[in-house]
């Protein structure tokens, strides 16, 4: 069991949480920029376009940077992209059932801490645990599946 954890938390691992930060924090650029500079904020469908603008950008980052970077694959041909496509597909919907189960676990069970109340303690809860469960299936998904070694 040793063995496999070692394999499994290896340098591919590491690369992919620092990919992962760096297309966070040029999603979330792209989401600013689209807010605040070009002003989409002042339209009703502004937060959702600029949020669907920053997850793709963020995504196409990630894309390149963790087929060339983490996991060095040189696979040509749309392959890659198709399977990286639908992992983050099937992550986002992992991710949103997580997130409501926790959420609305937390409610059923009006489990609160940090003097918050329920229903913002459940919404947070539910956010942090969505997004671990996504990175985690993620990381599976893209080292196994995506850009799974030949």
């Amino acid at each position: 069991m040793g063995e496999f954890f070692k394999n499994f938390f290896d340098i591919k691992f590491w690369k992919f949480l620092l990919v992962g930060v760096i297309n966070t924090i040029v999603g979330e650029g792209v989401v600013l920029l689209c807010l605040q500079v070009i002003g989409w904020k002042n339209f009703a469908w502004g937060a959702g376009a600029a949020a669907v603008a920053g997850t793709v950008v963020g995504s196409i980052v990630s894309y390149f940077m963790n087929k060339y970077f983490t996991f060095k694959n040189k696979e040509k041909g749309i392959g890659p992209m198709v399977r990286f496509t639908v992992n983050i597909v099937v992550c986002l919907l992992i991710r949103v059932v997580a997130a409501t189960a926790v959420t609305e676990g937390c409610k059923a069970l009006s489990l609160t801490m940090f003097s918050m109340d329920v229903n913002t303690f459940a919404a947070y809860l539910g956010w942090a645990v969505g997004a671990c469960v996504f990175v985690a299936c993620n990381y599976i998904g893209q080292r196994f599946f995506a850009f799974k070694e030949k």
